[in-house]
Formats: C-alpha cells, sequence, structure tokens
C-alpha cells in the first residue's frame, strides 16, 4: 500500500518570480537578444525577463535560467517498484517517490494535470532538498528513490543532484518519465539512473502534437540513448481510444522496436480512464489492449503486460521459451517468483532484467 508523507513540515513557496530559497541557476541554457533560451527539451523556450517556460517550473531573471523546484516537492510516497511501471527491476523493492509541479508536455489526457500542468508556485509543497531525500528513503528502508508522478525532466537540477547523492549513498535511482529532454542534459544524468520507465505515447508525430504537445523523435533518441547508457529500460504505452488505438500504427512501433533490439525490454500497455480534457472519451476496452499485446507477441516483443486492468494474468512474468509463469503479481504485489539468478527456474532460459 502507498505510504504517504505529505504530512511533513508542507508549506507554500514564494510567489517571487526571482531566484529564491526553493531556486537554482539551470544547467543548460544560453542567453540571446531574443531573451534566455532554454537547452534542456525539446520545447527550446526563449523567455525574457520574469517569463515562464512551457514546463512552468523555469523562471527567466538577470539574463539567467533558474528552476524554481529545487527541493519545493508536492508528491511525496511510498510505492511498492511494481506501481512506476518496473516488473523486472528488483522485484517488490519499495520505492521512496518524489515530485514537484511541473511537465515539458502537455497532455489532454494527463491522470496528474494537478500537479503537472502547474506551476510549483500554486501546488501544496514541502521543502525536501537532496541530501533529505536520501537520508529519508534510507530511514524508510527503500532501495530506491523514484522521480516520478509528474515530469521529473521538467525539475531536471533536483533530480540530478538527488540522483548522485543517492547512487554515492548506494540507492538505487528510477526515472519515470515521458522522455522529452535533448541529448546531452539526458546523457549526464543517465550516468546515475538505474531503471528508466518511458511513455511511448503513440507512434505518429501528429499525434504527439494534438494529444501531448510534443513531437516523437526526441522521445525515441531517449529510448536509444538509455540503452546505450546501460539504464534498465521499460516502456509504457497508454492506448486512449480514438487516438492511439489505431493496430496499423501499435504494429509499427512494436517492429520498429524489435528491429531497434527493444525485442527484450519490457512493453506495458495501460488501460486509458476518462480523465482531465478527454473525459468523454470511454475507458479502453479490454479486447483492445488484448488485441495490442497480441501485435507486440507476434512482432518479438518477448516481454509484454497489460495494467490497470486488475483480476487478469496480463501482469506475470512469462518464460519466453517454456511459457511457464516465472513472476506472479497481483496488483502491485508479487506472490510467486520462480526465477532463480536471472534465468527462469523451469528451464534455465535468461530472463533480461535486475533481479538481485
Amino acid at each position: 500500500m502507498r505510504k504517504n508523507l505529505m504530512n511533513m513540515n508542507t508549506e507554500k513557496p514564494s510567489p517571487d518570480s526571482g531566484p529564491g530559497k526553493y531556486s537554482r541557476e539551470s544547467l543548460y541554457y544560453v542567453f540571446t537578444p531574443k531573451g534566455v533560451r532554454c537547452l534542456l527539451c525539446p520545447n527550446q523556450c526563449v523567455l525574457k525577463e520574469g517569463q515562464h517556460g512551457l514546463c512552468r517550473s523555469h523562471v527567466a531573471y538577470g539574463e539567467k535560467l533558474y528552476t524554481i523546484a529545487y527541493g519545493n516537492l508536492c508528491s511525496v510516497h511510498i510505492d511498492p517498484i511494481e506501481k512506476k511501471p518496473l516488473f523486472h527491476f528488483l522485484p517488490s523493492a519499495e520505492s521512496f517517490s518524489i515530485a514537484a509541479a511541473g511537465c515539458t508536455l502537455a497532455c489532454l489526457n494527463c491522470q496528474n494535470w494537478e500537479i503537472s500542468q502547474v506551476s510549483p508556485k500554486t501546488t501544496k509543497n514541502m521543502e525536501l532538498f537532496p541530501a533529505q531525500v536520501v537520508k529519508e528513503a534510507a530511514a524508510s528502508g527503500c532501495k530506491t528513490i523514484a522521480y516520478t508522478y509528474s515530469e521529473p525532466l521538467s525539475f531536471y537540477e533536483y533530480t540530478y543532484d538527488t540522483a548522485r547523492l543517492a547512487r554515492a549513498s548506494g540507492i538505487k535511482n528510477l526515472l519515470i518519465s515521458n522522455g522529452y529532454i535533448n541529448e546531452k542534459p539526458l546523457r549526464e544524468l543517465a550516468k546515475y539512473i538505474d531503471a528508466a520507465n518511458i511513455n511511448l505515447k503513440s507512434f505518429r508525430d501528429e499525434i504527439y502534437a494534438r494529444l501531448n504537445g510534443g513531437s516523437l523523435e526526441p522521445i525515441l533518441r531517449t529510448l536509444k540513448i538509455l540503452k546505450e547508457e546501460g539504464v534498465w529500460l521499460e516502456i509504457t504505452n497508454l492506448i486512449v481510444p480514438g487516438w492511439t488505438d489505431k493496430m496499423d500504427m501499435i504494429k509499427e512501433m512494436c517492429e520498429w522496436l524489435v528491429f531497434n533490439d527493444f525485442a527484450d525490454v519490457p512493453l506495458h500497455f495501460s488501460r486509458f480512464f476518462p480523465l482531465y480534457k478527454l473525459t468523454s472519451i470511454p475507458y479502453t476496452p479490454l479486447a483492445t489492449l488484448e488485441q495490442a499485446y497480441a501485435i507486440a507477441r507476434k512482432a518479438g516483443i518477448s516481454y509484454v503486460y497489460i495494467g490497470n486492468v486488475p483480476g487478469t494474468d496480463y501482469e506475470n512474468t512469462i518464460c519466453p521459451k517454456c511459457k511457464k509463469t516465472v513472476v506472479e503479481r497481483r496488483g502491485f504485489t508479487v506472490t510467486s517468483n520462480q526465477i532463480k539468478n536471472g534465468h527462469c527456474g523451469y528451464c534455465s532460459t535468461r530472463i533480461h532484467g535486475v533481479w538481485a
């Protein structure tokens, strides 16, 4: 069960637009005659004095760019790692999960819009700087820290500093992200990230533009970079009726993943629920999710899951060779684990992941 830690020292941040207690100079920007250009993500925001980027968590001040989300958290919980979802990384580990307000995208179907589509200035926050996060995680017995819920790339400087300290303390770092980031900051952050779940929202650029306010290519580049940098990777694809439920597109996505050496990367198809600006759309039918599942398996994806659908066996891990269930899950709980030293306990086939 998720443990909520948001009752500790909550306070509203200062509404000042300039640097303050929760501000740090951004690591990636350049000053131009038109204003401060942010180099963190593909939005490439150009900001005049006092203006905020599209992420709402960076502001231009005195010809510099600052984050206003540093140590300024709006969500702190202890979750099972399976909730992220990460199914092939340290099963049953508890994860100290944190978020500050903001996001680099603007998805119409966002499930956490109350914190992702607003500024850190407007959320109810708690003060927790990087060293305190690591201390609290260790004291809670958590083996991992997850940067999650909103978009950890929008509070990049805080994520980066916390991840470095966690790595030095022997705590694993989890990035739960939309993957919308430029190459240089991603490669620098990836040095300290142990596992990531990237939300590949669709496989059409026009859908990314209309549904999410972004573009596809940067996400595909992120997947490749994380793999190159040795980060354990899993992928989530939310199937939104009328938007991302086209089977030809899902087939193309799966074939691209196999062709680009992601066949052994777990793929999670997730059910959509009517939220935020898409409340008139029905939830995803199970039959649609099962169709996507079958397409992925036929394309050669070794580990395919269906999420947000309780009471099915689609969240179990199946050995690609002998087809026996090697990890059984109910909700976010592992009820049986037959993986022995990274291999199937029945036929000794390797089951890709980080199991211990």
